[in-house]
């Protein structure tokens, strides 16, 4: 595979993959493995690894059992070698951030051959060279505006369809923890709140957006729990241990891109 994490993507994804291990959630199955063998707290990585074979037949089918068990101490290792790695103080400062991406790309590439980097990483990856052009069209002071909008839209147009959804997700997202933060700055109470919602969109979206702006909060304290942790002590095994018991491995592939966007000004309209 190509050795730079900024060069072409590779055509193939483990959306399609023929590949039955190398699929889409892989990583998923691979971070609910080492959380069940770490239900102690235990992160040695030479007895997590022993625990791995009597666990891995409850997270994968048996035909699979033996690869998946190769690929999760391999990625016991690069957990390892992961939590090694300084992370940028400054997730505002393009190239800094495009040198972290980078170093971490190098070592995945150390534990994983390319099949497997693009089932375990290639969403992740996708939406940080996103987060990373948008940051760097975000600080580029001497393009005028309507350059910015061209150049936020090519960003945009690099995105898989599957990204741009999910983007588009996120977005509405965002906007509904907008509304709320202008509810909370005039103390607007939840009955009021919801009169006003389901007068403009109606009961069932009212109801669903108050589900997504408690989500949302939960979401935005959560990172600033992270945040403050990784500011006072660093990268490390408990940095990693707080990760895993604050987020979902979901959520985990997102905390990197969230905290970065939140340095951002939110898109033009139209951009």
């Amino acid at each position: 595979m190509d050795s730079s994490f900024f060069a072409a993507r590779r055509a193939a994804s483990p959306e399609h993959s023929a590949d039955p291990l190398l699929v889409q959630g892989l990583r998923d199955s691979l971070e609910a493995l080492l959380m069940e063998a770490r239900a102690d707290d235990t992160a040695d990585p030479t007895e997590l690894k022993q625990r791995l074979a009597g666990l891995v037949g409850k997270h994968f089918p048996a035909a699979l059992a033996t690869r998946a068990l190769a690929l999760a101490g391999r990625y016991v290792d690069y957990r390892v070698a992961l939590g090694q790695l300084r992370t940028p103080q400054d997730l505002t400062d393009p190239g800094a951030l495009r040198e972290s991406l980078e170093a971490r790309h190098k070592v995945r590439q150390q534990f994983f051959d390319g099949d497997e980097y693009e089932a375990l990483f290639a969403r992740e990856a996708d939406l940080d060279r996103y987060t990373l052009a948008r940051l760097e069209i975000a600080r580029n002071t001497q393009l005028p505006p309507e350059q910015r909008a061209q150049a936020l839209r090519d960003a945009d147009g690099e995105l898989p369809e599957a990204r741009r959804t999910e983007r588009l997700s996120a977005t509405e997202h965002m906007a509904a923890a907008a509304q709320t933060a202008a509810f909370n700055a005039q103390n607007t109470d939840e009955r009021t709140r919801h009169a006003a919602r389901s007068t403009q969109y109606g009961e069932a979206a009212a109801h669903a957006m108050a589900q997504l702006d408690r989500e949302e909060q939960h979401w935005q304290q959560r990172l600033d729990q992270y945040s403050q942790a990784r500011t006072q002590q660093g990268d490390g095994a408990a940095l990693q241990q707080l990760r895993q018991q604050l987020f979902s491995a979901e959520e985990q592939q997102r905390i990197d891109a969230a905290l970065a966007l939140r340095q951002l000004p939110p898109p033009a309209p139209g951009s």
